[in-house]
């Protein structure tokens, strides 16, 4: 483990109101820490049951029941603050900030199930000179298997303030309040680090102290981080030179009196004056548990070792996954079905009929009712259409990562990954990426090496994301009918085989040197989902999609039909009285319509769908309701153009033509959201070589797939 900065470390402010502490919430990964964050502040922020989900800090605010308003900031999860990924750097700037930019106390959460290891991560914080509380998390965990820690016996060893919660039923939260409100009013000093203590490191970092202390004000550190970095060899800008030697001299002492103390010259031994202070911090950590905690009993297996050697073995986790998804998508889109057809039947008459004939009792201009009815009221209808699609789809995710089955699922994919030259670990953005493609691009920030990250930020635009999910279900249920949810399956397949494709083309052409990294996961016990918490990640994501896809879908329904109200030749006379097809919005999309017709939907229609789906893919139903004078995805005006355009543009394979245009979706540019964020993680000279890719990928594999449909149907 590099003592030195991982690339890419983002500078971070926190909120700091007047008069409002900071708490941030520390910790390793998949300790329960996100979870013990929305129990605190109520922000329902997404909790995922796999390790680095979190890659930004997220703050809330905590009212504690004595009266108390605090600020707290959920900070990624982390194994060291010697970094080796941009959320590990971030960390650690974050605790080692400015006096006043750092937080005012840190709530650790700490794995009763793996109490050891968590000590490590905590002898470090403590090194940052803040107030710490423990908060011993998955202590149900650590019951059944009979090692959990008593609060009281590890707050004796540790000398600090240890509560037991459960962020699921809010229990122990109050202590918790009262225990980080205690460490806010002392006076006596910050929690004091005791790691080194009997070890050869404690003479030096004694040594250190002083001249550290001095040179804290210089380098804005905490002296007793300073020192420790010091002697691992890394050198914060503003160390005085003399303290530096000083530091270089005692890891050379160390060295030294590591080799002359080994059994025999020729016994290697760890003389790098890092890994002995890594081997000072886990004897302390383990020596800590062994006084605290009651030794593990040889136990049988439990249930969820039982489960793993199913779910994970290689002859049956890759089909086991596979039949989740292909469930998960059959489901959404049969129990979605009569939910949409009724949303749009109400739309699209009582709304819609009631709308137009009030605009007509008033007299309205017929070019404003066009607006109201055609180009809003049908845009708030596609938006209503994809409610239940969506509410079922985010269900049935969330009871997948809350039962602990995702990570799994990562861990399965991983190998399929390794075995095509992938990143191992590229897997946990990329399943983000099912979702949204934009937090995929920024949960890259977990991948250690610069390479990585660049290209899994390339490939990420080829998950396909739940925007996509509604073009899916609605193309591939008028030409596939009942098979809907086996085509939808088929697309989420080809999207994984696309990523690994395209990595496998990439790699070799832009990244030569990569080399291969594994993955390294936790696997959480399985669990039950409870409703609290899995109702709050359905509302947050169905908040944030309505919240994007909203705006996007009536804005984009509003632009398309003024381009479609307005006359190609010259003059305003004819608005909104022209024929769509002779509109600017038709004359440009008719053009452009040549250029897919070997890949069989060759017509205006599509190609002015796709147009508005450069800018979102939610845009590309309603420009299609548009363009056909449609109401919503559900009329029977719409699917029966939609089969008339194909066919006729497919020479009488339009099911073909329709599976070719859904590939085309699949693998051009998701959106511009997603272009902005590729930019913003990778650059704009990587993000243009993959906008040109991903459209000279989209067309080669719709024209593909086209010619080679039209055989069969």
């Amino acid at each position: 483990m590099s003592c030195h900065g991982a690339e890419g470390a983002q500078e971070v402010t926190l909120d700091r109101r007047t008069g409002t502490p900071v708490v941030a919430l520390v910790g390793n990964p998949n300790v329960g820490k996100s979870t013990l964050f929305n129990a605190l502040t109520g922000a329902h922020q997404h909790v995922g049951n796999w390790p680095g989900k979190t890659v930004s800090v997220a703050q809330g605010e905590w009212r504690t029941p004595g009266g108390h308003r605090l600020r707290v900031a959920d900070l990624p999860g982390s194994y060291s603050l010697l970094p080796d990924s941009p959320d590990e750097a971030l960390v650690r700037d974050v605790l080692t900030a400015r006096p006043g930019e750092r937080p005012d106390a840190v709530v650790f959460a700490l794995d009763a199930a793996n109490p050891a290891r968590n000590l490590y991560l905590l002898s470090q914080v403590l090194d940052t000179d803040i107030p710490v509380v423990v908060a011993l998390t998955m202590t149900d965990v650590a019951a059944r298997r009979g090692t959990a820690p008593a609060p009281g016996a590890l707050a004796r060893e540790l000398a600090l303030p240890v509560v037991a919660v459960e962020g699921r039923s809010g229990t122990g939260l109050d202590r918790l309040a009262d225990a980080v409100a205690e460490v806010l009013e002392a006076s006596a000093s910050p929690s004091r680090s005791a790691w080194a203590a009997g070890s050869p490191v404690a003479a030096e970092l004694a040594a250190l102290a002083g001249p550290a202390r001095e040179a804290a004000a210089q380098t804005a550190q905490p002296a007793r981080w300073l020192a420790v970095s010091l002697l691992c060899g890394e050198e914060p800008p503003g160390v005085p030179a003399a303290l530096a030697g000083r530091a270089r001299a005692a890891a050379d002492r160390l060295a030294a009196a590591a080799a002359s103390g080994s059994a025999s010259a020729s016994q290697e031994v760890d003389t790098d004056a890092e890994l002995l202070v890594a081997e000072a911090r886990y004897a302390w950590a383990h020596a800590v548990i062994e006084r605290a905690a009651p030794r593990p009993v040889q136990s049988r297996p439990t249930l969820t070792d039982r489960v793993d050697r199913l779910l994970l073995s290689r002859t049956f986790g890759i089909p086991f996954f596979l039949a989740v998804m292909w469930g998960v998508f059959q489901a959404t889109t049969v129990l979605a079905k009569p939910l949409q057809d009724g949303l749009g039947d109400f739309v699209s008459g009582p709304v819609s009929g009631g709308a137009e004939r009030l605009l007509e009792a008033v007299r309205a201009p017929g070019w404003l009712t066009g607006l109201l009815v055609d180009g809003l009221i049908n845009g708030v209808g596609q938006l209503l259409t994809f409610v239940p699609l969506m509410i079922i789809m985010f269900l049935l995710l969330a009871l997948l990562e809350d039962s602990g089955y995702f990570a799994r699922a990562a861990f399965v994919a991983d190998r399929l990954m390794r075995t095509l030259r992938l990143p191992g670990r590229a897997f946990l953005p990329l399943v983000v990426g099912f979702g949204c493609n934009v937090p995929a691009l920024a949960g890259t920030r977990i991948l250690n090496r610069r390479s990585h990250r660049l290209l899994v930020g390339l490939l990420i635009p080829y998950m396909s994301c739940t925007a996509r999910l509604a073009v899916y279900v609605m193309i591939a249920g008028v030409f596939f009918g009942s098979n809907s949810g086996t085509v939808v399956f088929f697309l989420y397949v080809a999207s994984v085989l696309l990523v690994v494709g395209m990595g496998l083309i990439l790699r070799p052409l832009l990244f030569r040197d990569m080399k291969e990294e594994p993955l390294v996961l936790e696997l959480p016990p399985y669990r039950l989902p409870t409703l609290r918490v899995t109702g709050a990640q359905v509302r947050q994501r169905l908040s944030a999609f309505l919240r994007t896809a909203g705006g996007i879908i009536v804005a984009t329904a509003a632009a398309v039909w003024l381009l479609m109200a307005i006359p190609s030749g010259t003059g305003l006379g004819g608005f909104g009285k022209v024929d769509v097809e002779q509109s600017v919005f038709g004359t440009v999309t008719r053009a452009a319509a040549p250029v897919v017709a070997p890949a069989g939907f060759g017509d205006w229609h599509a190609t002015a769908a796709l147009g508005t789906g450069l800018i979102a893919k939610e845009g590309v139903i309603s420009t299609l309701a548009q363009t056909y004078s449609a109401e919503e995805d559900g009329d029977p005006k719409l699917t029966a153009s939609l089969h008339g355009t194909f066919e006729e543009s497919s020479g009488g394979h339009g099911r073909a033509a329709a599976l070719a245009f859904l590939v085309f979706i699949l693998a051009y540019t998701p959106c511009m959201a997603t272009l902005a964020a590729q930019r913003a993680e990778i650059g704009t000279r990587l993000t243009v070589i993959g906008f040109g890719i991903q459209l000279a990928a989209a067309w080669l594999l719709a024209v593909g797939v086209f010619q080679i449909a039209r055989l069969v149907w």
